[in-house]
């Protein structure tokens, strides 16, 4: 650059960091944005009614003019969920490898935005020019084929993203991570590395995928009489592709259930990532056909998710296939922190259908362990450290990491999501924060349901709604019929009789009072009936409902 005084590269998280899930950092220099990953987190439990929570990007696009592209690592719900929602409002292209070029092709066509947005599929090695930026897609492993780490060049320094990653050595397909290129990108001189740390609790190495493979023999060859059922992360291609060899092995047929694996393993194999021997896989309604102990179903639902095949099958909802006690059922996943009630619950209604049922040993995480990371940090020598991808305390444990392996402790930066952390070789420090947060998509609204909408749904789901109904005649005011209670999820009408005839009394007297004095405004007359009737029940059941009256003018 011809500028004597260098500027400084800002990155800004805009989500992804105080929980697993809803990934997305922005890279800015100068006139340019990038933007790693775009993902989406699913509601918690008091997030009634919403499907999914995704990023505030208000940042972006305030500086939509800046923004050149988006890079995605891999093809994980949180970290191309968001994608779809995203677009509409910044259409950029998209920067990706094979596979997960291949799923976020899917999504937009589920959207019909499949020709409105650009997409290039990058392959490992190969740098992308956009802006102030060039890119670099580094192959690295992890449980879904395909991932990658990105090396991001920019006049104030290079700094390495992980994205979600695991040191495999034997992967069940492709290579080993490039452990090589981490090391030749180190030896330049890295400015910060930015390092996945869900398993940054964990001490030691996370075992190969192949291990799983294992497993899996053992398990069909100890219960050779039984039909199987393996639930798994539908994205986990790896698992679904050992569960296929060794069913193939065994001489089982295979089927597939569950909507979001069905699509992954459809464009897994169309592109060549999942190699399925001729005539094993089936569709759901041939199973008849087959003796019991000669089939075996990959379904969706490992997360005890309600709407997933396995939930539908356990509590005996699903259609088409029925939980037999001669079935073994064999969960290959960990819970996600906060799903652990769900998941035991679909264990105990299938031990309870007679199953048998087993979730130990079935799983190897496909994220790195403490050794590896050190390994990382060793090959690419950062100057600081940013750790990423996961709630403070795996964040925290990273940072530990980091400190024993000499890095001072002013260079570890533990951001939120909204910090903008501006840095170059002389120096790094958080400058500023900007606008985020999670927008709620429910149905087709997106971010049309908000703070007030949540806690009114709160309010609703805790103590219900009773709605008083009053017609008035137009000019004169005067009470022509009700004022009529109706009440829902409040108290069951018919074994409260008495609190309900009281309460109409005392709305009733209200009413009466309101014509009495004169009253003809409706925000008046309201405001009485409802401080009137909240007082009563409050007084009455020590429950706060919503009350909502209704005024007709005749």
């Amino acid at each position: 650059m011809s500028k004597t005084k260098k500027s400084k590269l800002r990155i800004i998280p805009l989500g992804g960091l105080e929980a697993i899930g809803m990934n997305i950092t922005a890279f800015e220099y100068e006139d340019s944005i990038i933007v790693v990953d775009c993902g989406l987190s699913f509601p918690e439990d008091d997030m009634l009614g919403i499907d999914l929570v995704i990023p505030d990007i208000t940042y972006l696009k305030e500086n939509l003019d800046k923004v050149k592209g988006f890079f995605i690592t891999h093809g994980h719900e949180d970290h191309i969920g968001a994608l779809p929602y995203v677009l509409r409002e910044i259409n950029v292209p998209i920067y990706a490898t094979k596979l997960t070029n291949g799923i976020i092709e899917h999504k937009l066509r589920e959207h019909n935005m499949l020709t409105k947005v650009k997409r290039k599929v990058v392959k490992y090695g190969q740098h992308i020019n956009l802006g102030c930026f060039r890119v670099e897609f580094i192959r690295t492993n992890h449980s879904i084929q395909d991932a990658a780490a990105l090396a991001i060049y920019s006049a104030a320094g290079t700094v390495v993203h992980t994205g979600d990653f695991k040191v495999d050595y034997t992967p069940v397909y492709g290579d080993a991570i490039d452990l090589q290129r981490f090391g030749e990108i180190g030896k330049k001189g890295v400015l910060a590395l930015m390092c996945d740390s869900t398993n940054a609790e964990r001490a030691g190495f996370t075992m190969s995928e192949k291990t799983v493979g294992k497993t899996f023999d053992n398990i069909f060859h100890d219960h050779q009489n039984n039909r199987i059922i393996v639930a798994t992360f539908a994205s986990n291609v790896d698992r679904v592709q050992q569960i296929i060899n060794t069913a193939y092995k065994f001489g089982r047929k295979v089927v597939v259930e569950g909507r979001s694996m069905v699509n992954i393993i459809s464009t897994a194999s169309e592109l060549g990532y999942l190699k399925i021997p001729d005539n094993t896989l089936i569709e759901i309604e041939q199973l008849k056909n087959y003796p019991d102990e000669k089939t075996v179903l990959i379904t969706t639902g490992s997360q005890g998710e309600p709407l997933a095949a396995l939930s539908r099958m356990a509590s005996g909802m699903h259609r088409k296939v029925k939980i037999q006690p001669n079935d073994l059922i064999v969960f290959s996943s960990n819970p996600i922190p906060g799903n652990e009630k769900a998941v035991s619950k679909v264990i105990n209604d299938l031990y309870i259908q007679g199953a048998d049922v087993i979730f130990h040993d079935t799983h190897v995480s496909g994220h790195a362990c403490q050794e590896e990371m050190k390994l990382l940090y060793s090959l690419v020598r950062p100057k600081y450290s940013i750790p990423i991808h996961g709630e403070y305390k795996h964040r925290k444990a990273q940072a530990q990491v980091a400190e024993e392996l000499g890095i001072s402790k002013e260079n570890i930066f533990m951001l939120s999501s909204g910090d903008v952390l501006e840095l170059d070789e002389d120096g790094a420090e958080v400058v500023d924060k900007v606008q985020v947060g999670s927008v709620f998509v429910d149905g087709l609204g997106v971010g049309d349901v908000g703070n007030i909408v949540m806690r009114d749904r709160q309010h609703l789901a805790e103590d219900g709604i009773i709605i008083v109904v009053l017609t008035l005649e137009s000019g004169s005011g005067q009470v022509l019929a009700g004022p009529d209670i109706v009440s829902r999820g409040f108290v069951y009408v018919r074994g409260s009789e008495s609190l309900m005839d009281e309460a109409q009394h005392v709305l009733n007297d209200t009413v009466f009072g309101i014509s009495e004095k004169g009253i003809t405004d409706w925000g008046k007359i309201k405001t009485e009936i409802k401080d009137a009737l909240g007082d009563y029940v409050w007084k009455k059941t020590k429950r706060r409902p919503m009350i909502m009256p209704i005024i007709m003018e005749v």
